[in-house]
């Protein structure tokens, strides 16, 4: 069975296209409802993974019943490593790496 990542929304753009991601591997879309319909990946996450996007919740688990996948996985994100302090980026700056494309020190 595949794993099943449950999609979030996160907003309707000005453009009309709802944002939705993935909490557990960071897949990120953008959908345009009908008449229209588009998806575009802003970033692919998980592509083993089975996306669904839901607005009910709970409805992911059983859309995978229904569809014979599962199960939904809720994996949570580690935290972001911090940014590097004056000191790093001094040392960054001596081996030659430009942090954030902006100087390093």
């Amino acid at each position: 069975m595949r794993v099943i990542h449950e999609m979030k929304f996160v907003a309707r753009l000005s453009s009309g296209v709802d944002e939705w991601s993935c909490p557990a591997c960071g897949r990120r879309v953008t959908l345009r409802r009908l008449p229209e319909p588009e998806l575009t990946v802003l970033d692919p996450g998980d592509e083993s993974a089975v996306h669904v996007g839901v607005i009910e919740p709970g409805a992911a688990a059983e859309a995978a019943e229904k569809y014979g996948l599962g199960p939904v996985q809720n994996v949570p994100r580690p935290p972001s490593p911090p940014a590097p302090d004056a000191a790093d980026r001094r040392w960054l700056a001596e081996i030659g790496i430009d942090w954030d494309g902006g100087a390093a020190a």
